[in-house]
């Protein structure tokens, strides 16, 4: 273990310890990767420019990463003429600096040994600014301590990648052969596929839901907002083994279990509370429906509590374990806001839930399925059929969703109506591609929707 400072520390010092970091370590990398092109491909795998505690030494380093990438020369004369060229130069100290830089190497072999010492006091930096986050964020008490502790996980979670290669952070060509190859492919062979949601018309629609993506799923009470939930963690779940996190505000663990079972089974949710007909035929099925469910990857979590903090928190705990694949929320304005001390009204506590969703789904590359209420505003108008500036509370629900679903039964408003049993998914927002109804099946006796095929 390399000591923390460049120099001992005296109880005679004053003011507080500087932060760790070694000076004479940062000099000889860079010094190392001017003299040889080989100690410059080590280093380059090892360090980022934020690694580097002094930010002449940053400047410096993704100078000398930008010249070598491109196979461009990066002695000390022509790195000086780069750093002029950007205006950098007076700034780094000038040419003298650069050629004190090669000086100060022992030996170009040990660049990697340097470079990691680097990385070494980046990392201990970070661990103590995520100990001072908390601190500060104690006693101006405003966040909770359930968030206070998520930031400070989100940290620490990220020095598990500080060792990514910094070109990557630096070039657009690193790999942008990949994205085009990518573009290519589907020009040839399709797009490819999301997660299907079992739903035939939809999936062909969007393409099945994507990493990163969150897909708002929005409707009036009763209209079976929780059921389309339901019945995409089930079909990713069991029927196609795809882990899945499944969280409800509104109904405990046993009443989504009789749903996902009677949808599963095709086994009536009421013969359930009630003693329904003898029919071996339909308790085989239960049985083994139970079975699927027992055998799959489907979580649930009913905490009429639940923050976005916890979300986080779970799934997270979920993708270390066995991996990711969808997240469904039952539904977003039951979520508490997670600010304390503060006057945000709830408008804002939704935005900031939305906006938290929307960077939780791309940080962990999964799609997240979030339902959603709308306002009393269908019901106001003579056609019912709903529109997206009906959600409820925030705009910005519209504006972080990559797709939005709005859920209409028109028999849900006229039990006369000739489409009884009828449902129209109305795709009202597909950020990457076309907008559509997709008209589905509601069989509320098995709390499920199905395809018309299917019917």
């Amino acid at each position: 273990m390399t000591d923390l400072y460049d120099e001992p520390l005296t109880d005679d010092r004053p003011g507080p310890p500087p932060p760790p970091f070694n000076g004479s370590a940062e000099m000889a990398v860079l010094g190392a990767m001017i003299l040889s092109a080989r100690a410059a491909e080590e280093v380059i795998e090892i360090l980022k420019p934020a690694h580097f505690y002094r930010p002449v030494h940053a400047t410096i380093y993704a100078t000398l990463v930008d010249l070598h990438t491109q196979g461009q020369a990066h002695d000390p004369i022509a790195l000086g003429n780069r750093l002029e060229r950007d205006g950098e130069l007076t700034r780094c100290g000038g040419r003298p600096y650069l050629f004190d830089l090669v000086h100060a190497v022992p030996t170009a072999a040990q660049a990697e040994a340097h470079a990691e010492i680097v990385r070494e006091k980046a990392a201990l930096r970070q661990v103590l600014e995520a100990a001072s986050g908390m601190t500060r964020s104690i006693y101006s008490r405003e966040l909770s301590p359930d968030e206070i502790v998520q930031n400070a996980f989100d940290t620490l979670e990220g020095l598990t990648g500080i060792s990514d290669t910094a070109a990557d952070d630096l070039s657009v060509g690193v790999d942008i052969m990949e994205t085009v190859a990518e573009i290519v492919d589907i020009r040839e062979n399709g797009p490819k596929e999301g997660l299907a949601t079992g739903f035939v018309d939809l999936d062909d629609l969007t393409g099945g839901l994507q990493p990163g993506q969150v897909i708002l799923i929005a409707a009036r009470p009763a209209m079976g907002k929780s059921v389309l939930g339901g019945d995409f963690a089930r079909h990713t779940a069991i029927r196609n083994n795809v882990p899945t996190l499944f969280f409800s505000l509104e109904m405990s663990r046993k009443e989504l279990e009789k749903r996902f079972l009677s949808a599963h089974a095709r086994y009536p949710l009421h013969w359930m509370k009630h003693k329904g007909p003898i029919d071996d035929a339909a308790v085989a099925r239960l049985v083994n429906a139970g079975k699927d469910m027992h055998a799959s990857p489907l979580h649930i979590v009913a905490d009429t509590g639940i923050t976005l903090a916890k979300i986080r928190s779970h799934c997270r705990r979920v993708q270390r374990r066995q991996g990711l694949g969808l997240v469904v929320i039952d539904y977003l304005q039951l979520m508490g806001g997670e600010s304390m001390g503060s006057n945000d009204n709830r408008q804002q506590e939704v935005s900031r839930i939305s906006r938290g969703l929307k960077t939780l789904a791309m940080d962990l590359q999964v799609p997240i399925v979030a339902l959603s209420q709308l306002n009393r505003g269908p019901e106001q108008r003579q056609d019912k059929r709903p529109m997206v500036s009906d959600l409820r509370e925030s705009g910005s629900l519209e504006q972080d969703a990559d797709v939005v679903i709005l859920l209409h039964r028109e028999d849900a408003y006229d039990k006369e109506s000739p489409r009884a049993g009828e449902a129209d998914l109305i795709v009202a927002k597909h950020r990457n591609g076309p907008t559509a109804t997709i008209t589905v099946a509601f069989q509320g006796h098995y709390a499920r929707f199905v395809d018309m095929a299917a019917t």
